[in-house]
């Protein structure tokens, strides 16, 4: 009797063997290797807080341009007023990363500010919009991917807390990104200050619950530097007597950018390009699109259009209120016209009567004038009779 496929008994597992799994990582390293990454940067937040010096400082290279530097002749130099977008291909060991960077319009010099964040907002519903319509396509090769993966959000160093602008802000990136908080201009508050603007923020993202990316631990086991980040950015070398170094000179020394005692820029820099870029890129694939695209499958039909609801689009929202209320102002007008021409058209009622029983007086007063008159002249042939007679 032929054993059964029950009876027959399990390979043993030689644990102590080398069978080859554990150059997968090695494969994966040569595949990344050979295509190459692509990477999405966004920079956010209030204006005049050195957004364009930080991109060019983190990644040692002009790859923002400077549209007007601050010169004695013109102290205010022009700031962005739309979306820009810059591309650069960097290549470091023999790999290549293909880094997009986008800078988008500061906010917060207005005196109304709400929802001056939409239309960044809308940019990066509108990149998982774009990605999952080509998804949709029969043929898929070519894909343009301009998800975001990472978004610094700048945050005045005022040394206080979180302005309400940033607090609506970030609430309303941090469910559509990987927000990154940091500190711009760390240089201008002390050191003892600056441990406690960071505290007082940490517990304003908590207490609000803000969505931000929270690093997770180093390939050690160590715990990674929890955001918000104070940096100084500077892309001016100044000569120090253990070597040349990027900081910005004071009458008191050099603050140095890439001196941990200074500022965070080297946590900041290894969280985005040496620890954390895949976990940057999963995040968003498998967290911020996912949740998009399975919102947008549950109130839509496949190949639809995008939906644009105004109860989730603050733009579209208000746009209606405005058109309620100019509605209802527009009927008030309306109410407020024709009212008043039916009090005329009363008004002169009132008039044609009171004219009419005027010209009805006139008409019985002449009525008994004729009669009157009749009467007397009737009298008067009577009595020339009589006197013929």
């Amino acid at each position: 009797m032929a054993p059964s496929a029950d009876s027959i008994p399990a390979p043993a597992v030689q644990s102590a063997g080398v069978i080859g799994i554990g150059s997968l990582p090695n494969q994966r390293h040569k595949i990344v290797a050979k295509k190459g990454a692509n990477f999405t940067l966004m920079v956010a937040g209030e204006s005049g807080l050195g957004k364009t010096t930080l991109i060019n400082t983190l990644f040692s290279t002009d790859i923002k341009p400077y549209q007007n530097p601050r010169t004695r002749h013109n102290p205010q130099p022009t700031r962005t007023t739309h979306i820009s977008i810059s591309r650069a291909h960097l290549s470091e060991r023999d790999f290549t990363l293909n880094l997009t960077v986008i800078d988008t319009p500061g906010f917060g010099d207005f005196v109304s500010n709400k929802n001056a964040w939409s239309p960044i907002a809308e940019f990066l519903d509108d990149q998982h919009e774009s990605y999952m319509r080509q998804e949709q396509q029969p043929m898929r090769e070519g894909r343009v991917d301009m998800r975001v993966h990472a978004c610094l959000y700048f945050i005045r160093p005022t040394g206080h807390t979180l302005r309400p602008i940033d607090i609506q802000a970030m609430k309303a990136l941090g469910t559509r990104v990987n927000l990154i908080p940091i500190i711009a201009k760390a240089d201008t508050i002390g050191a003892q200050d600056l441990e406690i603007f960071k505290e007082r923020i940490r517990n304003v993202i908590r207490a609000q619950n803000i969505s931000i990316f929270d690093p997770p631990e180093n390939t050690d086991g160590s715990p990674f530097l929890p955001p918000p980040y104070a940096l100084i950015a500077s892309t001016q070398t100044h000569q120090t007597p253990s070597g040349p170094v990027l900081g910005r000179q004071y009458l008191w020394g050099i603050a140095e950018v890439e001196n941990p005692l200074h500022c965070d820029f080297v946590h900041l820099r290894s969280l985005i390009l040496r620890t954390h870029m895949l976990d940057l890129i999963l995040a968003t694939e498998e967290t911020h699109y996912e949740s998009y695209r399975r919102s947008q499958m549950e109130i839509r039909k496949f190949g639809e259009s995008k939906a644009r609801r105004t109860a989730d689009n603050p733009k579209f929202r208000e746009e209606e209120e405005a058109l309620r209320k100019r509605f209802t102002e527009q009927v008030k007008v309306e109410e407020n016209r024709f009212r008043s021409w039916e009090q005329r058209l009363i008004q002169e009622r009132d008039r044609l009567n009171k004219d009419l029983e005027v010209a009805h007086a006139s008409v019985k007063a002449l009525e008994s004038e004729l009669e009157a008159m009749t009467l007397g002249a009737g009298s008067g042939r009577s009595t020339g009779r009589s006197l013929v007679r």
